[in-house]
């Protein structure tokens, strides 16, 4: 057995792939893709450590803690030096999570020839004829490079010390002057880089699991402004008291958004003690939030709010409210329901001293097969 370690790389922003969802966390099933590939990899071999670059540590980490997880950096090569940082084997086998369908044959055979140079390289051959700045070139040397790339743990390390320009490993060993092996790489390993990709793929559906999570927040009269709900302005001068704007009912909203996608709460997300949060508009929070939760593979289902006020009377704002959530959320008004109660005058609510509000939402996993 060699002693070899797998990195995976996950911490991209997939700028090209033009979704609401980032591809590494597309639903196959329950997983996220980036899980998915990392197990599919991982079956073929004893590998001495797993590390996976994130750009969410603790989210990621609640999928398979027995990973080793490292933050990501600016560029693949800076996420890769990252990573490498934690290996300790001899040999360093790197793979990007949005080649997911990497098979058992093409894995084989870069071990097989780990002794032929300092990286091991599957590549694959140009077949039409290939036009580059209005010149046909010669298609015959022309390669298309894929990953798992298999190198010195060492000679990978130096490499990418040099400069952290390199897109992939075998161009930054060769720039030192390293060797290269290449072996032949697999239709298959495709990577996903645009939507179309996708459809190329014979991968999972998602699964259609429903999640729900809740939110509740409470806020004190006393400030002299606006009192807002869910964007919409209900008072001119009984504002709440906040560090925001007091939108209680836009941040209990957030919470029950957050909880769903197990994505922790709002005081995480936007701390009460950060400045650029002082007086902030709660309705583009909740916008950020849920472009959050988007990203992390889930959309909404519908959303149940409960505003809890003595004072003042909600009737006349139900709708503008619902219609404004909707708006904020890129959804359909009849998913929103807002209704309103009092305390019949108990409590803090009932002698008017603030108002509560109790927000409850379902998400389900982003169907990527109808894009």
């Amino acid at each position: 057995m060699l002693d070899i370690s797998l990195i995976m790389l996950s911490a991209g922003e997939s700028s090209r792939f033009n979704a609401p969802v980032k591809k590494q966390f597309l639903r196959l099933g329950e997983q996220p893709l980036w899980l998915y590939a990392t197990k599919n990899l991982s079956s073929f071999y004893p590998f001495k450590q797993i590390v996976v670059t994130s750009g969410n540590i603790s989210y990621m980490k609640k999928f398979a803690p027995e990973y080793k997880f490292v933050q990501g950096g600016a560029t693949r090569a800076q996420s890769l030096l990252n990573a490498l940082s934690m290996v300790e084997s001899e040999y360093v086998l790197v793979s990007d999570v949005a080649r997911v369908l990497i098979s058992k044959n093409l894995f084989n055979n870069i071990i097989e020839n780990h002794d032929k140079a300092d990286c091991i390289t599957p590549i694959l051959k140009v077949s039409d004829t290939t036009i580059y700045a209005q010149e046909a070139i010669d298609r015959d040397r022309i390669k298309l490079i894929q990953t798992p790339q298999l190198s010195h743990t060492s000679m990978l390390k130096k490499a990418l010390e040099q400069s952290s320009n390199f897109t992939d490993d075998s161009t930054a060993i060769q720039a030192i002057g390293g060797k290269i092996w290449y072996v032949q790489g697999d239709e298959l390993a495709k990577k996903i880089t645009f939507k179309e990709d996708l459809k190329s793929l014979n991968l999972p559906k998602p699964s259609l699991d429903i999640f729900n999570g809740n939110g509740f927040d409470v806020h004190e009269f006393g400030e002299q402004r606006a009192l807002l709900l869910g964007g919409v302005k209900v008072h001119e001068s009984m504002g709440l008291k906040a560090h925001s704007d007091g939108d209680v009912l836009a941040h209990a909203l957030i919470d029950a958004l957050l909880g769903a996608a197990g994505l922790g709460d709002i005081g995480e997300l936007f701390p009460d003690n950060d400045m650029q949060y002082k007086n902030a508009d709660s309705m583009l929070l909740l916008q950020s939030a849920y472009t959050l939760v988007q990203n992390y593979g889930f959309e909404l289902v519908n959303a149940d709010i409960t505003i809890i006020a003595q004072t003042p009377k909600m009737k006349d704002f139900k709708e503008a409210i619902t219609f404004n959530i909707a708006k904020t959320l890129k959804t359909t008004p009849n998913k929103i329901n807002i209704k309103a109660t009092t305390t019949e005058h108990l409590g803090f609510v009932g002698r008017k001293e603030g108002i509560a509000v109790l927000a409850s939402v379902n998400l389900k996993y982003f169907d990527w097969m109808k894009l």
